[in-house]
């Protein structure tokens, strides 16, 4: 009675032979995976370390001049020091306090947001409209994207020096070909009359920078079909149309990147603002750089800078995280998935 049942309670078509069998496979069938699995064992061995090897150096730069000065910032910031001795004077979190509570740094994280914003503003449609009149064919192309480009090739204290030399009052050759315009320029020069000087160092970074620009956008301009445009062409839309309905979309990618790049080169700005200004007249250029260095080197308050270093970090890392969150992330969804997000905002 009991064979029965266990007859019945088994597949169809499957004796005791066929079980018996089926339990002699398994546990070989176990046997040659395991075996494979020790045969690729070492070569997952040797892979990890091919990795780590050509990986290493890039962590060891990273922890050298990335992650070790940011733990001895952090350090050095919970400390009233000077520079030199040991650090005995603990203070907490007063050097924060002292840097949140200084109106110069207030002041000069407003400029950095103005540089950030007056950039984009400036940039992005004199970069992209030069970009769209380069990518034409012509036959002075090359000469002109080298000109475009030689500003952001010069280094920043060069171009500095040559703007500060150009901006001088009266005898500068900017006041020069106004005053032969018959236009006065300001009495204490342009870099000199506080209400100007951060406007005047915006134009400079922009003259520097738009070179950067201009190359991405036709970089990405290279990535659009040709086969878009003419197909818009035959249908009859206008040039308008074709660069706004084709060529900024398509751009975006480039546009949104060359933006975050923008963003973090406003937030780390120092060179140019300490060459043109020092961060005058009256504290009406100072960035967030260029205040803790100025405390630092100039007043011997390394407790404060590294708190002022600690600051610009953080807020250039949630700067940089929403950007990432709300902007570049849509680049690097799935165009499936960018689909469904727009019926379901739909």
């Amino acid at each position: 009675m009991s064979q029965e049942v266990t007859y019945a309670s088994s597949p169809a078509g499957e004796g005791p032979a066929a079980q018996a069998a089926a339990a002699v496979q398994e546990p070989a069938e176990a046997a040659v995976a395991k075996a494979e699995r020790r045969r690729r064992k070492p070569a997952d061995r040797r892979k990890t370390l091919e990795i780590l090897f050509f990986v290493s150096p890039a962590l060891v730069l990273i922890a050298v001049f990335m992650l070790l000065p940011i733990v001895q910032a952090v350090r050095f910031s919970v400390y009233n020091w000077k520079g030199f001795g040991p650090l005995v004077d603990f203070v907490g979190l007063k050097n924060y306090a002292r840097v949140l509570q200084n109106e110069v740094f207030t002041d000069a994280m407003i400029h950095n947001l103005i540089i950030i914003g007056g950039s984009i503003a400036l940039q992005l449609p004199i970069g992209l409209g030069i970009a769209l009149l380069l990518n034409r064919k012509m036959k002075i192309q090359s000469l002109l994207r080298t000109i475009i480009f030689v500003p952001y090739v010069l280094s920043e204290v060069i171009a500095g020096v040559i703007w500060f030399q150009l901006l001088q009052p009266q005898y500068g050759v900017i006041d020069t070909i106004l005053s032969k315009l018959g236009i006065q320029g300001p009495a204490q020069g342009w870099l000199g009359t506080p209400e100007l000087a951060l406007w005047t160092v915006l134009v400079v970074l922009t003259w520097k920078y738009l070179g950067l620009a201009v190359i991405l956008f036709l970089a990405g301009l290279q990535g659009v079909p040709s086969e878009l445009y003419e197909a818009a062409e035959i249908d009859g839309a206008s040039w308008w149309q074709i660069q706004r309905k084709i060529t900024i979309p398509l751009l975006g990618p480039t546009l949104r990147t060359w933006g975050f790049l923008s963003m973090i080169g406003s937030l780390q700005l120092f060179d140019m603002v300490w060459i043109l200004t020092g961060g005058g007249p009256a504290n009406s250029t100072t960035t967030m750089a260029s205040f803790l260095v100025s405390e630092g080197t100039k007043r011997q308050n390394f407790g404060v800078a590294a708190a002022a270093s600690v600051v610009l970090f953080i807020v250039a890392l949630i700067l940089a995280v929403s950007y990432q969150q709300f902007v570049l992330k849509r680049d690097s969804q799935p165009d499936d998935e960018r689909t469904k997000a727009k019926k379901v905002k739909a």
